[in-house]
């Protein structure tokens, strides 16, 4: 058994059952806190091991110098996290950790049965974990009784305040007792988790480890560039290369997680989905298939994705962007975990890099960009984990050695070799072509070719929205992209007309884009397309001719007149000099005025 030096001994056995050999810097810096009992600000990492820091931590405070702990009632320690997920974890950690000391742990949680949550508080908890909104909910409605608390934890602090609950936060602070212990345990520490720490917590200590100063030294970043229309295709690559475990598809919006992951399901991905308009019935049952086995690749939004722990996690990839430095790193925080190497990898438009590097400046991360693994690389690297396989090198069964005799003597061991690889590559979705993009130094643009003005094969298509519809290139052309799996350059003229718009499509590319906008052609649910036999003839959109011309007189009242004839555009009808054909000045000057309005109106 493994000694822990200022540890409680029930919770020494507790790691030593689960395996643990030595503990990392964090839970080795809150041991040292001192006076002991004081409360700490620590700033810590995703993935440093923070659940077990503050439980043993938490130990002495709550059992009181002794071994078990008595009969449950109110609650003596709390634990507040940002989310449904991370809190479930949480107390599955606890649970474990204090299983010798006879703790009964509750959960208060978003999206479970409060009736059930209200039950398990009166018959009496020892520690309770939380989401700052239900815990207020518990609070207000006297189900959760505030005044043993010995101690208070916020975990992922800076979340919480991101999240929008500081006013929770506050609610749940001021009703505990004013004596108890409050640890703050948070990835950075910014002014307002200062400011928190200040009006809540008595000289406080702070802790910062080292691993906050070396971000995520096991998860290796990878830059991949390509072309806007490549995107989903590369991923498919990326995810085909690695063949992790587990994966975790990171998307901005619930529209683009649905789409991803129906594209992966066609695929033969075995993929699950977390996005916020899903249930905590079905968020539990697809973090469960991850790990279980079940499934290996989930794509999620970052919200939903915020605090779960996936141990087999080897790989993240960024489909979309993120919006932040600190976003990133908490991405990149869900593998690399417990000593374990993992994966990180950006998926880039080359319109996007200048964005990425940003980013990565500020997060203090250096990247070397490259392209994603082409279909070719794929197969090799299927073909180099079929050769490792570590069934190739097991000894032939006795159950298995007469059905082996009879496949070499009926097929030869050429014919059975070949039949196993193709069972082995079956199984897995064929890899994408992708096109390969031109890499620069830091600073420099990749190359592309120029947008195309005109065409002189192109197609014609017509598009059911015009000048009337407020119809734009600036948003026409990306909804083109988008729809149709073409870039900018593949588009030449556009006229638009006041109930249509007509675009011109590169030759080369009008067989991919009737196949990307599908057999209902149709954009976005309301545009209708038509091709046309040829390019359409409309006659240019008449325009007032500008002072200066040929016969022209200035804008005085007077009528423009060009070669003897008024200009069709010089006035509109009713002002002085009128069109051919309708009241002249002279007739009105001579006082036929209501008698010539009559005739011609």
């Amino acid at each position: 058994m493994t000694e822990y030096e200022g540890i409680v001994p029930a919770l020494g056995r507790a790691l030593d059952k689960r395996g643990y050999r030595e503990l990392t810097q964090v839970q080795k810096a809150v041991l040292g806190i001192e006076p002991r009992g004081a409360d700490a600000l620590v700033s810590a990492q995703t993935g440093s091991g923070k659940t077990v820091a503050f439980g043993i931590a938490l130990a002495p405070s709550l059992l009181d110098g002794q071994e078990r702990f008595g009969p449950a009632g109110a609650p003596l320690g709390l634990v507040v996290a940002p989310t449904r997920e991370l809190a479930l974890q949480v107390k599955r950690e606890i649970e474990w950790l204090y299983a010798e000391t006879g703790a009964l742990v509750a959960s208060c949680v978003g999206g479970m049965d409060i009736r059930t949550e209200r039950r398990a508080l009166e018959r009496g908890a020892h520690i309770v974990v939380g989401t700052p909104g239900r815990l207020c909910d518990h609070i207000r409605r006297d189900a959760l009784d505030m005044s043993n608390l010995r101690a208070v934890v916020l975990d992922e602090a800076d979340e919480m305040l991101d999240l929008g609950f500081r006013e929770d936060l506050e609610f749940i602070l001021d009703a505990a007792p004013v004596g108890r212990r409050t640890l703050m345990f948070s990835a950075t520490v910014s002014r307002t988790i200062a400011n928190l720490a200040k009006n809540y917590q008595r000289d406080a200590v702070r802790i910062t480890t080292a691993a906050e100063q070396k971000q995520h030294g096991d998860i290796d970043y990878r830059g991949f560039l390509v072309l806007p229309q490549e995107r989903e295709n590369a991923i498919i690559n990326v995810l085909r290369y690695y063949e992790a475990k587990n994966a975790l598809v990171f998307c901005n919006t619930r529209a683009t997680v649905n789409h991803v992951t129906a594209r992966f399901n066609n695929r033969g991905f075995s993929v699950v989905a977390l996005s916020g308009e899903l249930s905590q019935n079905e968020r539990s049952h697809a973090l469960q298939a991850m790990r279980d086995g079940r499934a290996r690749v989930c794509v999620a939004t970052d919200v939903a994705a915020r605090g779960i722990d996936l141990p087999n996690l080897e790989l993240v990839v960024h489909a979309d962007l993120p919006t932040n430095s600190e976003t990133l790193l908490h991405r990149s925080g869900r593998t690399g975990r417990a000593g374990r190497k993992g994966v990180s990898a950006l998926i880039v438009p080359v319109n996007g890099r200048r964005r990425a590097e940003r980013l990565l400046r500020d997060a203090r991360i250096e990247v070397a960009w490259a392209n994603p693994p082409s279909a070719e690389a794929v197969l090799r690297r299927d073909d180099e984990r079929l050769m490792a396989d570590a069934s190739l090198g097991e000894p032939v069964q006795e159950s298995e050695a007469e059905m082996v005799g009879a496949l070499l003597a009926e097929h030869g061991a050429e014919q059975v070799a070949a039949a196993f690889i193709r069972l082995q590559r079956g199984r897995l979705s064929a890899p994408e072509d992708l096109s390969e993009v031109t890499i620069h130094e830091a600073g420099g643009r990749e190359e592309r070719k120029p947008r195309r003005e005109d065409f002189s094969d192109g197609a014609w298509f017509s598009l059911s929205v015009g000048r009337k519809q407020n119809a734009e290139p600036r948003w026409l052309v990306p909804l083109l992209c988008r729809a149709g799996g073409i870039t900018k350059r593949e588009i030449g003229a556009i006229r638009i007309q006041p109930e249509e718009t007509c675009v011109e499509i590169d030759a080369a590319s009008v067989e991919r884009f009737l196949e990307a906008i599908g057999p209902q052609a149709m954009l976005e649910g309301s545009i209708r397309v038509a091709r046309l036999a040829g390019a359409p003839s409309f006659s240019p959109r008449p325009r007032a001719k500008p002072y200066g011309g040929k016969g022209e007189r200035k804008p005085s009242g007077k009528p423009h007149r060009k070669g003897g004839q008024e200009s069709a555009e010089a006035r509109p009808w009713g002002g002085k000099g009128k069109k051919a054909g309708r009241p002249n000045a002279d007739k009105l000057a001579a006082g036929g005025k209501k008698k010539a309005r009559k005739k011609f109106d």
